[in-house]
């Protein structure tokens, strides 16, 4: 064969190795899911945002949000090992623990969980102590145990006869002017505002000290054992999807959100993502110079004290069990924040 032939073949099998590298991507990446706790909303976004900007595929992974919902078991699933990743709370990780579940939060990303109680602006209630003069406070069976036993062992004057049961409609409340009811800093008094041309008074009680974390990281610990360098990564990412959802263009991601949630507005949106700010929801606490979803034992044993003391958990669980503090609280994505 000439040389003129063989220079030609070898750019034929060069060529054709060039195509099938093309044809082929530099690595796979890592399919991850993630189950959050309700339908699609803003305080979602930061999920949504590193889906829609390209940061989780940046660090390797291909995430799906399994969304959360009346009807949906996303804690279930996460403990059989169906989603890799959930929404989950100190309180069910602790009740895990407690249930000899390996499940562990690994990041935080609220440090104040959002729950408030709401009164009419011309009820006499001017701070969060006067919500005990009220005659009835409309709570969830949830809050019931939790929060309102621990207002009742802090705070003068609450008693169970205040209780009536919230139905998550706010017409009792609106019909009642010395009532006040619990709801979600984000949604209930946006939507308050919106039926009634008035702006209610809201009382975040992780200002008045109560202080679980909220909207965990939550994965089995056995991923964390086998595989720490995909739970970094998606730790990594989401954080970093959060500082650009609240600080840059979160157009795309909010599309996602409405897609998936239809009942979704842009009014409703806008709300949450300014009282998340203004409330520093995300970035307060060991997160204001650690970074978003930073967690630590202080934090966490705080709120497990607090259960403690309302006897929801005996003083030897092992809360410590809970939580990993290895993957966050290192500043990660801080330099988005513009």
């Amino acid at each position: 064969m000439s040389n003129a032939l063989k220079t030609k073949a070898f750019l034929a099998v060069m060529g054709l190795v060039a195509a099938v590298a093309v044809a082929q991507p530099a690595s796979a990446l890592d399919k991850v899911t993630y189950g959050t706790n309700w339908l699609a909303e803003a305080e979602h976004g930061g999920f949504y945002q590193a889906i829609a900007d390209g940061t989780y595929k940046k660090y390797g992974l291909d995430v799906e949000i399994v969304q959360g919902g009346p009807n949906a078991a996303n804690q279930a699933l996460l403990i059989s090992g169906k989603i890799d990743f959930y929404m989950g709370s100190p309180q069910q990780e602790i009740d895990a623990v407690k249930q000899g579940i390996p499940i562990v939060d690994v990041a935080a990303i609220f440090q104040k969980d959002p729950q408030v109680l709401i009164a009419h602006p011309d009820a006499g209630v001017e701070k969060f102590e006067d919500l005990a003069k009220l005659p009835t406070i409309f709570l969830g069976k949830d809050g019931y145990v939790t929060f309102f036993e621990w207002m009742k062992a802090n705070f003068r004057g609450f008693k169970d006869e205040q209780y009536k049961p919230y139905n998550f409609s706010p017409a009792p409340f609106l019909a009642d002017k010395q009532s006040a009811q619990q709801g979600y800093l984000t949604s209930e008094p946006y939507e308050i505002q919106k039926q009634t041309g008035w702006e209610p008074k809201v009382f975040l009680l992780a200002d008045s000290g109560y202080s679980p974390y909220s909207t965990m990281i939550t994965t089995q610990t056995s991923l964390v054992q086998k595989n720490p360098d995909l739970v970094q990564r998606f730790v990594n990412a989401s954080i970093e999807g959060w500082y650009n959802y609240l600080y840059g263009d979160n157009k795309a991601a909010n599309e996602l959100i409405k897609k998936d949630n239809p009942d979704m507005t842009d009014g409703q949106i806008a709300y949450s993502i300014a009282k998340m700010k203004e409330y520093g929801i995300l970035e307060s606490g060991d997160a204001a110079d650690k970074g978003i979803g930073c967690i630590t034992d202080a934090h966490y044993k705080k709120f497990f004290d607090q259960m403690v003391q309302i006897k929801l958990f005996e003083a030897d669980t092992d809360y410590k069990k809970a939580f990993d503090p290895q993957f966050a609280c290192k500043g990660v994505g801080m330099s988005l924040k513009k």
